[in-house]
């Protein structure tokens, strides 16, 4: 990686989805195997290549066959956050979401004349964010605070 600085492209191997989550919501492209049907090897590694993507992996061999990858050896989200910080990745909630963190699309702000879905508050009350592949929606709720609380303990 040029300057020891983490690529802010990223792609998981399919034992690190709850992580992928994580990293979305820190603001980092993060795409995933189990989301993009890559959970053969050759398969996330030609999405690396070809996306220009740093493949983070718990997978030894996997690792070694990358071009750029960092390999993690905690089973724990946290702990594996923890690895990432360590590897100096920039660990802290984005100021507002740029990626889904279900599927990794783009957010958009929705309008506050918009209506929102049942489970999501009214975006005339609060700000509210809309995949635009998805179609899922977004707040600083208690998730956000939780998230946020995991990231400042680490």
């Amino acid at each position: 990686m040029p300057d020891d600085t983490p690529s802010d492209r990223l792609v998981l191997d399919a034992m690190l989805g709850k992580l992928a989550t994580y990293l979305r919501m820190c603001g980092y492209d993060t795409a995933y195997a189990l989301d993009r049907d890559a959970e053969a090897d050759d398969d996330l590694l030609a999405i690396a290549e070809r996306e220009d993507r740093l493949v983070i992996t718990r997978d030894s061999d996997l690792a070694a066959r990358a071009s750029e990858s960092v390999l993690l050896t905690e089973r724990e989200v946290d702990n594996q956050l923890r690895e990432l910080a360590d590897a100096g990745f920039q660990l802290s909630l984005a100021s507002e979401p740029g990626y889904c963190g279900v599927c990794n699309g783009p957010v958009e702000e929705v309008d506050p004349v918009e209506p929102t879905p049942e489970y999501a508050p009214s975006a005339s009350d609060e700000r509210v964010w809309r995949c635009t592949d998805c179609g899922q929606h977004f707040w600083k709720g208690s998730h956000w605070a939780s998230v946020k609380s995991t990231l400042e303990d680490l």
